[in-house]
């Protein structure tokens, strides 16, 4: 987790302070379950909670000492689960011999890190609702801003900015949709015991700490947690960062100089260039593009974590240690530097209108030829009659509606007025309403 790239929130879900605290309301949660139960004393259940709260008020005092003192015992123990419960022991005296009772490393492991990953999903769906407003404010404030829409990155037909922004809108709203979902699979508790059977722990105890944690019960866990919930998750921010790089990307094409429809806001003071004073460049969604390939990277050891030998190994405990905070911590930054962009855009809608007229009315070749084809002349013949003009306004010798009409074969079809009257923006953007009310209802 580079600081540049980190906000407080989700690096406190996984600092180790936080995993500590987790693993410890885990571990107490089942006593309480196993007291319930008669299989420990209920005293014993209680005094686990006293000096745990002790340990955990500690760990807040002194972070920084107090997992020095858990990495040092981890360094003779090569063991971060008895390191932790270890020094737990030493807060809760003798007691702490019911701590732990059936239960294996990955019943800690996987359901604190089902508990994290919740909470990270937490931060990432309020960081799309941000970027969600942004973009609503701002596909409202343009829904009739005329501009050029292009395809293959040459002028095609005309929409309205707002559209564009509700297009976008409309795929962070399933984004949104993703990442519910996804936080619903990877919430899951596994407390079943080595390879999972139950052997040495009751079922009960399992379904108690579930449910006090907001988790739902692994119903087969073979000791982990599968991992296919874990790909499902990765795979979900993937998506997102490939969402917030088709809206940056976009961004970036409209500030090209030869473009310049809009552009980021370039603050007092900021510099585009260390060489160039004039420059103004699409640095943050430049930075955005390249955090998305951050994010995106996590999908591929998420993927290759679902094959385990077994029952369970730890092949998959490396990588999840780099992906699970690089790319919720990555994804985090990325949608709020988003949605601050998308508020802040500097739209220039003259630019626009004049980017849309500057080909004499090419943007208009289909509605002509759709025109011809209702008078009677063949799709063949309309298209060739159409593009023949098109090509010679494309080479700058008039515009396309100057070129029609002088077109003899056009005119025997088409009056001058009705010519005219096929050349008209409100042509192509009388169903804006009907977009809007489907992406942003009534």
């Amino acid at each position: 987790m580079l600081p540049r790239y980190t906000r407080p929130q989700m690096a406190a879900i996984w600092a180790p302070e936080n995993r500590f605290r987790i693993w410890f309301e885990i571990e107490a949660h089942a006593c309480d379950a196993m007291a319930g139960l008669g299989i420990i004393p209920k005293d014993a259940a209680r005094a686990i909670w006293d000096g745990g709260k002790k340990a955990m008020a500690a760990l807040q005092a002194d972070p920084k000492g107090n997992v020095e003192k858990i990495d040092a015992i981890e360094r003779v123990t090569k063991h971060d689960v008895i390191a932790f419960l270890t020094w737990l022991g030493e807060f809760i005296g003798p007691e702490s011999r019911f701590v732990h009772q059936g239960m294996t490393s990955s019943d800690i492991l996987d359901t604190s890190f089902s508990v994290q990953l919740t909470e990270a999903a937490d931060l990432l769906i309020g960081d799309v609702d941000r970027l969600l407003a942004a973009l609503k404010k701002r596909a409202l404030e343009h829904r009739n801003t005329p501009t050029i829409g292009r395809s293959h990155g040459i002028h095609a037909e005309p929409t309205t900015f707002g559209v564009k922004l509700a297009g976008h809108h409309a795929a962070f709203a399933r984004n949104r949709a993703r990442l519910v979902a996804a936080r619903a699979e990877i919430a899951t508790c596994a407390i079943s015991g080595a390879v999972g059977t139950f052997a040495n722990i009751d079922p009960r105890v399992e379904e108690h700490v579930a449910r006090k944690l907001g988790l739902a019960v692994e119903p087969v866990s073979t000791q982990v947690i599968p991992r296919d919930r874990h790909a499902v998750f990765f795979s979900t921010l993937a998506v997102v960062a490939a969402s917030i790089e088709n809206l940056a990307t976009e961004i970036r094409h409209l500030q090209r100089t030869e473009v310049r429809e809009a552009e980021e806001f370039f603050s007092e003071g900021q510099k585009g260039s260390s060489a160039m004073p004039h420059k103004r460049n699409p640095v943050l969604t430049e930075n955005l593009t390249g955090l998305a390939r951050v994010v995106r990277s996590a999908v591929v050891p998420a993927l290759e974590n679902v094959t385990l030998w077994h029952e369970r190994d730890i092949s998959h405990s490396s990588a999840e240690r780099y992906i699970a905070p690089d790319a919720t911590v990555t994804l985090d930054f990325a949608l709020n530097r988003a949605a601050s962009v998308v508020d802040q855009l500097v739209v220039y809608g003259e630019r626009m209108k004049g980017n849309l007229d500057s080909l004499g009315g090419l943007v208009f070749s289909q509605r002509v030829m759709l025109a011809l084809t209702q008078k009677g002349m063949s799709r063949e013949d309309s298209y060739a009659a159409v593009q023949r003009n098109a090509m010679e306004a494309w080479r700058g010798n008039a515009s396309f509606l100057a070129l029609c009409r002088a077109d003899k074969e056009i005119r025997q079809f088409l009056a001058d007025d009705e010519l005219v009257a096929l050349f008209d923006m409100g042509y192509h953007t009388k169903h804006v309403d009907t977009i809007f009310k489907r992406v942003f209802g009534s």
